[in-house]
This record gives structure tokens, sequence and C-alpha cells, in this order.
């Protein structure tokens, strides 16, 4: 019984050590990995939603709801994704993401308001409105690019 208690004990401490360890703070490097395949994932999503749009892959038309919501997703709290100390390495983010932070958090903020819309006006199933919210998000992105992220080649 003595080792069964023993046993129970060495158990719950490894767990408890496992847990810390898994809960503590991520290596910057993984950060900006992780970073990196969210913002390439959101990507992914507004260009299938493009084609949508544009009529170009009819046959997948009843999809566009679901690229609206994992936009919507993926834009909620962007400048998360970017703490302090994840500014270097493997990473397309500007210096200016962390050197002028209100700026990108009040520019994250419109492209997640953006996203929201973007994903109402195609839950009313509204043409018109889903092309312009989906411009006005487009040009959300871009003007976010233009000055937080690296040129891409």
């Amino acid at each position: 019984m003595k080792a069964l208690r023993v046993l129970n004990t060495f158990t719950a401490a490894s767990l408890a050590l496992v847990f810390a360890a898994a809960t503590g703070a991520s290596e910057p490097e993984d950060i900006i990995k992780y970073r990196k395949n969210v913002m390439k994932s959101n990507g992914a999503h507004m260009s299938a939603a493009a084609l949508l749009i544009q009529d170009k892959v009819p046959e997948y038309k009843g999809r566009l709801a679901d690229h609206a919501q994992a936009i919507v997703i993926f834009t909620r709290n962007i400048p998360a994704l970017f703490p302090k100390d994840s500014d270097f390495g493997d990473t397309d983010a500007l210096d200016t993401v962390w050197s002028k932070r209100t700026e990108f958090e009040k520019r994250a903020k419109d492209t997640e308001q953006k996203a929201t819309a973007f994903a109402s006006a195609v839950k009313a199933g509204n043409n018109p409105a889903i092309a312009a919210r989906f411009k006005e998000l487009s040009d959300s992105c871009k003007a976010c690019h233009k000055d937080f992220r690296r040129e891409q080649q």
C-alpha cells in the first residue's frame, strides 16, 4: 500500500512537472514559427475566399462562410502573435511592429473588424456587400503589410 502511495505521489509530481514545462513561456523561435503558420493560413483562406467571390470555383461556393469564419478567428487579436522578444530570426515582421506598437495594434484591430463585417455579409448572403466587405478587408491587410511586414520576394 505504501509503495502505491509513493508511486501515485511520483506520478502526480511527474505530471505536475510536465504540465509546468508545457505551460511555461514559449521559445521566441517557436512563437515566430506559430505566427508565420497562422498568418499563412489566414492568407490561404483569403485566397480561397477571393476565388469564390470571383465565381472561379462555383462548385465550392457553399464554403465561403467557412473561409470567412476562419478569417475572423485568425484575425482575432493579431498583436498577441507578436509578443516582446519575437522580433529576430526567421521573421518577416519589421521592427515597426514593436517600435510603432500603438499604430500596429490599431491596424490589427481594424483588420479584425473588417473580417467580422465580411463574415456578417457572407452570413446575410448579400452578394454586393460580400464583395465590398472583402475588398475592405483585403485593403486593411495590405495596409498593415505595407508598414509592418518585409516585402515579399
